[in-house]
C-alpha cells in the first residue's frame, strides 16, 4: 500500500526521524507487552520499555551517552520466534520488535530516512495483517482505502508527521508531548488497550 507520507519524510531532519519513529515504537509497545502477558514473559515486556526509554532520552537529554548497538543486542534476545507460538500475538509482537530493531539501526548508522519508512510500513502493515486474519481474506488496494482502522492508522502517523514538521528546529517539549500523549493514550495502531 503506498502512502504518500513517504516522500514527505525525506525533508526531515535526523531527529524528527527519530521521534517520527520512537512515536510509532511506542504505539506498538501494547502489541509486545500482551504477548509478554501471555506467555509469562514480563521481563522482557520492561527490556523493551527500557531499550524505548533511552531513545526517548537520546532524543530529549543533551549530552546522553547510550551503547545503542549494545541495545540492539538485547532487543535482539526477546524477539519472538513466530514458529514457537501458535496464537496470532506473536505477529504484531515480532513487528512491534522490528520496528524498535529499524529504530535502533537509524539511531546507529545516522542514516534514518529508510529506516523511518520501514518502521512506517511495518505499522501499517500490522494493522493489514490483523484485518485480513479476522475476515479471512487478503485485501485489495481498494479494502484498505475503505478499512476504517487503515484510516486511523494512516490519520496518526499524519498527525505525528505534521507535529514534527511544524518545528523549525528540536524542540524538546515537543518530543516529549508526543511521547506523553500516545502513552497517557495508552493504544496500539490495533486496538490493543494494557
Amino acid at each position: 500500500m503506498r502512502n504518500p507520507i513517504h516522500k514527505r519524510l525525506e525533508h526531515f531532519e535526523t531527529w524528527q526521524h527519530l521521534t517520527f519513529m520512537a512515536s510509532l515504537c511506542e504505539r506498538m509497545y501494547p502489541n509486545y507487552q500482551l504477548f509478554c502477558q501471555v506467555t509469562e514473559q514480563a521481563e522482557n515486556a520492561k527490556i523493551y520499555q527500557n531499550i524505548l526509554n533511552l531513545v526517548w532520552e537520546s532524543l530529549t537529554v543533551k549530552g546522553a551517552k547510550i551503547n545503542f548497538e549494545n541495545q540492539l543486542e538485547k532487543l535482539e534476545n526477546i524477539i519472538p520466534d513466530v514458529n514457537d507460538y501458535e496464537f496470532f500475538g506473536v505477529v504484531p509482537a515480532l513487528d512491534s520488535c522490528e520496528a524498535l530493531s529499524e529504530l535502533l539501526h537509524g539511531l546507529i548508522a545516522g542514516f534514518c530516512l529508510e529506516h523511518a519508512v520501514r518502521v512506517s510500513q511495518l505499522s501499517i502493515q500490522t494493522v493489514i495483517t490483523v484485518l485480513e486474519t479476522q475476515e479471512n481474506r487478503n485485501f485489495n488496494e481498494q479494502d484498505l482505502k475503505n478499512a476504517v482502522e487503515i484510516t486511523d492508522e494512516l490519520d496518526v502517523q499524519w498527525q505525528i508527521y505534521r507535529t514534527l514538521n511544524e518545528c523549525e528546529e528540536r524542540n524538546i517539549s515537543v518530543i516529549l508531548d508526543l511521547k506523553n500523549e500516545i502513552r497517557t493514550t495508552g493504544v496500539s495502531n490495533i486496538g490493543i488497550e494494557i
